[in-house]
């Protein structure tokens, strides 16, 4: 588990260069990584048809927003400002899926445009039915169970609050009825990090519960699996193989589609599958310390831009770019600690366990030495207490097929943050 991980986004002399002309901490991503991840996500076995929905939340930056939709590749928003970005960045409404715990305020504006709703709720279920009588709606199942990576990943089974329960069936379907709306997509998901085989079973619970909708007179014509598939940061983690966990449910709709004679569009929507292993953190040792019980690395990052592991006892591969070439380096057993003035700021936890401090083998450090963190391409510059201590948003830096640094997003300025409006 202590074993120093290999540099994947960038090489050292990458790394030395990116942090030399941009500045620390930077966001890194590498296209050829994006493209290997998205040609597997498209080849997920499917019977009739695939539709691969992107998972926005994990990283949205516009320009991989972009990249994606290059290569056909639908968007899965979980919130209607998540929509409008989409559509701004050039996205077709028609291609966007909106599921979602709040209901947008221009909920109807969307959905003229040609965004697809998920009403995630009976209430949901219910406003959407007013504002649209008569029309075909997508429903979010919770099917009774779920599986993540941690216990705050996990987004089914009586604990998530995600979905239409599964014991309220009866009561979606009346107010399907009362509304006379068509349900014509249905949709679960049940974690990040999920056990594929818990996913699998799922999937082929989620075909009961489409033959139950059919043969209420529903048109469902598309059978949505959402995404969650484990992703293996550390050496030692296992990602999930989609071909291995596809198969069996290419099977299933072709065995439903000889039952039920109805040939169902599969979706599923990874995010972290397509993003995570595609983008690191490079970041810069600015102290040394010691204590009684740990030795201590701080770097100019930490919760600003990665809040995995104070979140969830996250594991991120950790690496040691010395400033200055030096063969033979001893290793030594770190924590890694944030710049935060918060003592949860901390890179280093026990795994799945963020009370717990758990130090690290790493190359020895010394102040100025460069810091690579990878795995951080998903649910990093989404998903940090950015602005905490009034430290600005980190730069997002694109490695093009050819090697080329692009900057997709500035380092945020002082006077960008102080945006306060003044009464005093």
């Amino acid at each position: 588990m202590n074993n120093i991980e290999p540099l994947r986004v960038v090489t050292q002399n990458q790394a030395k260069k990116i942090a030399s002309k941009f500045g620390t901490p930077v966001y890194v991503y590498s296209e050829a990584l994006l493209l290997e991840q998205t040609k597997k996500a498209l080849e997920f076995p499917n019977a009739f048809e695939l539709i691969v929905r992107y998972s926005m939340k994990a990283n949205p930056n516009s320009n991989i927003l972009s990249f994606f939709d290059k290569f056909g590749i639908h968007i899965d928003a979980s919130s209607g400002y998540e929509a409008e970005k989409a559509i701004e960045v050039g996205i077709s409404p028609e291609k966007i899926l909106l599921t979602s715990q709040r209901i947008p305020e221009n909920l109807q504006n969307l959905v003229e445009k040609g965004v697809n709703y998920n009403a995630c709720s009976l209430h949901q279920l219910e406003k959407y039915g007013l504002l649209f009588k008569g029309k075909e709606v997508s429903v979010r199942v919770n099917p009774g169970l779920g599986s993540g990576g941690t216990n705050r990943t996990n987004t089914g089974g009586p604990s998530a609050s995600f979905g239409i329960w599964c014991e309220d069936y009866n009561e979606m379907l009346k107010t399907a009825s009362k509304h006379k709306l068509k349900i014509i997509r249905m949709h679960t998901h049940i974690g990040s990090g999920s056990d594929p085989e818990i996913w699998k079973k799922i999937a082929l619970m989620s075909l009961d519960y489409v033959k139950k909708l059919l043969d209420a007179g529903h048109d469902v014509r598309t059978l949505n699996l959402g995404g969650g598939y484990k992703v293996g940061r550390m050496s030692y983690e296992k990602s999930t193989d989609l071909k291995e966990c596809g198969n069996p449910i290419k099977k299933a709709f072709i065995n439903f589609a000889k039952k039920t004679g109805k040939k169902l569009k599969l979706e599923i929507e990874p995010g972290t599958f397509l993003v995570a292993n595609t983008g690191c953190i490079i970041a810069k040792v600015i102290d040394i310390k010691r204590t009684s019980k740990y030795d201590f690395i701080i770097i100019d990052s930490g919760m600003t831009e990665i809040t995995r592991p104070t979140l969830y006892g996250s594991q991120h591969p950790i690496t040691i770019v010395p400033k200055t070439a030096s063969k033979n380096r001893e290793i030594h057993s770190y924590i890694v600690s944030g710049h935060c003035c918060e003592s949860g700021d901390i890179l280093t936890p026990a795994p799945g366990n963020p009370e717990l401090l758990q130090p690290r083998k790493l190359s020895k450090a010394k102040i100025g030495d460069l810091v690579v963190i990878g795995g951080t391409g998903a649910y990093c510059s989404s998903m940090s207490t950015k602005n905490y201590n009034s430290y600005p948003e980190a730069p997002e830096v694109l490695i093009d097929q050819k090697g080329k640094f692009k900057l997709i997003k500035s380092r945020q300025t002082l006077k960008q943050m102080m945006n306060d409006l003044t009464f005093i």
